[in-house]
């Protein structure tokens, strides 16, 4: 079942991005022409015009679904047919609050799920039985198991420990708040690329959004610079690194720009699935390096939400937009020298096809 487990995942990883690639789209597209009629207040973007809420409203489905569709097709791609909906409720589950301190994984904990449901669905497919019981197999018994044990265990293995996690994350902060400005930014900015939307991301939301109840607004504006960025500086990779990018992820590059606009970071996701290990060190560093200009430029933001949409709610609009650019500009570099051209992706893979035999 283990014996190809690095080919498997690659796969599963690719079909899961190539599957929930629409809902990403849409959800993008959808969002931010609606987002972009609202106004910028107290409790973030408010989106008045009746037609737009309704064009928000479908754009918030598309976004709620992308990351169950992720687990889901991964784990169809490891288990066939009958990993599919067991890995879309993991993935839901994950991308929502569960357990005592009301965690969620967000695309991290989705992929983790995905995998896990798609091997224990291809080991219960492995049971030995007889041909009655074999007839329900896919539509009955694999699917309630498999959906049972992987969530089951998720909620009382994994998001345990998240939670702690989250916890120790925020009294960090916390700490960190009488000290260095430009260190605090760094560490908001390396939290808000880390995963994306997800718990860590959601952390320094939550802080600096405890902060602005008390008036403090300087780490809300690191923030919401860096939540900007990793969208921003892949969609600019796409433009100038285009020997890096397929045709779908250069289309891609393009809602990614419209989310990055409006301070959705989930628009990096796609990216990050394929090549985690090259796409992650670029956007952190680009978010870590904008949201440590804002602070030491002491940028307040007084709403909670990001992107260039906002930029008249801040205190500085044009160091708000020069930090964010330039964290862009930080990211698409980075990704410039350090993920790899397609054409020699495929040579290497190649070459260890032939070492392998």
């Amino acid at each position: 079942m283990f014996k190809n487990i690095g080919k498997d995942l690659v796969k599963a990883f690719n079909t899961g991005v190539s599957y929930f690639l629409p809902a990403v789209v849409i959800g993008g597209v959808f969002l931010a022409i609606a987002l972009a009629t609202g106004d910028a207040g107290a409790e973030g973007m408010k989106v008045t015009n009746p037609f737009m809420q309704n064009l928000n409203t479908i754009g918030s489905a598309g976004m709620a679904m992308m990351i169950p569709m992720l687990a889901g097709y991964i784990a169809y791609s490891l288990a066939g047919k009958p990993g599919l909906a067991p890995g879309m409720i993991a993935g839901y589950i994950a991308n929502n609050p569960v357990g005592e301190n009301s965690v969620s994984t967000g695309f991290l904990g989705a992929m983790i799920m995905g995998i896990f449901v798609g091997y224990v669905c291809k080991w219960i497919k492995s049971w030995k039985v007889n041909t009655t019981i074999k007839s329900i197999m896919p539509v009955l018994i694999i699917p309630i198991l498999s959906t049972l044990i992987c969530c089951l265990a998720y909620m009382y293995i994994l998001v345990g420990p998240l939670g702690a996690l989250m916890k120790a994350l925020t009294t960090m902060l916390s700490n960190m708040q009488g000290g260095s400005a430009i260190l605090l930014g760094i560490v908001i900015g390396l939290m808000t690329a880390f995963d994306m939307g997800g718990p860590i991301n959601k952390t320094a939301s939550a802080f600096t959004m405890a902060l602005m109840a008390e008036g403090i607004y300087g780490p809300n504006g690191a923030f919401r610079v860096a939540v900007a960025i990793p969208p921003l500086g892949l969609a600019l990779s796409t433009f100038i690194s285009r020997k890096k990018y397929d045709d779908a992820e250069k289309q891609l590059g393009i809602t990614a720009a419209f989310m990055g606009l409006i301070g959705i970071t989930e628009g990096a996701i796609p990216f990050a699935v394929k090549d985690i290990k090259h796409v992650l060190p670029a956007i952190c560093l680009g978010s870590a390096v904008g949201a440590g200009l804002a602070m030491m430029h002491a940028i307040d933001c007084y709403v909670p939400h990001g992107g260039m949409i906002v930029v008249a709610a801040t205190s500085k609009p044009l160091l708000y937009t020069l930090d964010m650019a330039i964290g862009v500009v930080v990211t698409a570099i980075a990704l410039m020298f350090i993920k790899p051209n397609l054409e020699d992706k495929k040579k290497k893979a190649e070459a260890k096809a032939v070492e392998t035999k």
